[in-house]
């Protein structure tokens, strides 16, 4: 173990690797409830999804464990799944089309498969790798102010406004309470050096929700989504998955749509997995001291082998996960961290009630202190350099968070960056890269002008 996930050289141990790859593993648990409530609106058998979100979140983590050593761990995206539901599946249902989850399904076969090619050509690699430091500071901090807003509205700290877009939840909720005290118990326990605080954090909340629930105070109303923090049972048998099941005889009469619809896939799914990479190794220090992340085409190739395996299986897109995050404020530094993960995923197929048990504001104080951590990046941003830099990593911060996309965020970092070089006559300074991501991003801003959605 030591020689294949150098251990050592990166500091670690294995039973901190073992406790980050639980801390990931329950930051990221909650999509095994919501992935087949998603995707189960495009005509699909929830109890197929779950399976197939289980499986090949198993296999993409283990990928990216042995293909790069990094402490990722990957399964269905959030936002990816609601587009292939409620853009692609459900106007298609209106239209007409039986099984439209088949067509969206080689979509995302298609996706994967351009994304081995990309990765191939180093593209991808090229694309971590040559992003300013500047915008990839911003990126970090981005994410990290995006995982808070997605903690504090999972726990209803944050709510919907008409008047103000955003305000402050029901102080007096246990949701809201408890998830502050976690998030204050993970601080506490950290300065005090107590090892995996953050998974006690999740823990403790958790604990203290079902007791909150013993007593009166948390109240099931499974009609306003609010569910029993005590776990139905122990074990539960997986089913059977929808393998294979594409449909490849529409694409044929409809080649621009489907095309539209792959694009839609593909674009949030690479912009997104670069910015999850440069967040989660600048947070770990996995960066080499030029910047660049050792070894991307390992950890893109394990994404995009993921994404092709979640396809065949029957899943929406398989991606990294920002919450791994997690898992490196709690020590993680390779890919056995990763294989933990994985390991707990596998025991999740078989005790599916304990795990889908804990509540999502029990991870809330976990994504608030990571939040936290990654915020920090931004101090190593010039503010009085040169003005493309400092632009673009403003405008990285404050559009991932406040359009709730970390594939905007980097796209208006990415634009700006390019327009300001172009304004100050720093023409050189743009590499290759630079230049197709800008055009790949101006070809998305038309289509949003243009009323075709991408997300």
């Amino acid at each position: 173990m030591e020689k294949f996930f150098k251990l050592q050289e990166h500091g670690t141990t294995v039973r901190t690797e073992i406790i980050a790859g639980i801390t990931t593993f329950l930051s990221m648990v909650y999509i095994l409830a919501v992935n087949p409530n998603i995707l189960s609106a495009s005509g699909m058998e929830p109890d197929a999804i779950f399976t197939a979100t289980v499986i090949s979140a198993i296999f993409a983590t283990l990928f990216m464990a042995f293909m790069a050593n990094y402490p990722v761990a990957l399964a269905s995206g959030m936002g990816l799944n609601a587009y292939f539901s409620y853009s692609v599946c459900i106007p298609m249902a209106e239209a007409g089309i039986d099984d439209p989850w088949k067509i969206a399904l080689a979509a995302v076969f298609v996706e994967g498969i351009v994304f081995v090619l990309l990765s191939l050509t180093s593209f991808r690699e090229k694309l971590v790798n040559d992003v300013p430091a500047a915008l990839k500071h911003g990126i970090t901090a981005g994410i990290g102010l995006f995982i808070v807003i997605v903690g504090l509205k999972s726990a209803g700290i944050i709510v919907a406004s008409d008047s103000t877009l955003v305000d402050l939840g029901a102080v007096g909720t246990p949701q809201f309470v408890l998830a502050f005290v976690g998030f204050l118990v993970i601080c506490a326990m950290t300065y005090r050096r107590i090892p995996g605080a953050v998974l006690w954090g999740i823990l403790i909340t958790w604990l203290l929700g079902i007791v909150a629930e013993k007593i009166g105070w948390y109240q099931v109303d499974v009609a306003a989504g609010v569910y029993s923090l005590i776990p139905s049972g122990i074990v539960s048998l997986p089913s059977g998955m929808n393998i294979g099941q594409f449909d490849f005889a529409w694409i044929g009469g409809h080649i621009i749509e489907f095309a539209v619809i792959a694009f839609s896939f593909l674009f949030v799914d690479l912009f997104d997995t670069v910015g999850t990479l440069i967040g989660v190794a600048s947070k770990g220090n996995l960066l080499n001291e030029k910047g660049e992340l050792p070894n991307a085409k390992g950890a893109l190739l394990a994404d995009a082998f993921g994404t092709i395996l979640g396809a065949f299986l029957g899943t929406s897109t398989v991606t990294s996960y920002v919450e791994s995050s997690a898992g490196v404020a709690a020590g993680g530094r390779t890919g056995l961290t990763a294989v933990s993960t994985a390991v707990m995923f596998a025991l999740s197929l078989f005790f599916s009630p304990i795990f889908l048990a804990i509540p999502g504001f029990a991870t809330t104080p976990a994504l608030m202190y990571v939040g936290l951590l990654m915020i920090s990046s931004i101090k190593n941003v010039d503010f009085d350099g040169d003005i493309a830099d400092t632009v673009s990593a403003f405008c990285a911060v404050i559009f991932m968070p406040f359009s709730y996309s970390i594939a905007n965020g980097i796209m208006f970092g990415m634009i700006s960056w390019v327009l300001l070089k172009l304004v100050t006559g720093k023409v050189k300074d743009i590499n290759p890269i630079m230049w197709i991501c800008f055009g790949l991003f101006a070809l998305r801003i038309i289509t949003l002008i243009t009323g075709i959605s991408y997300h």
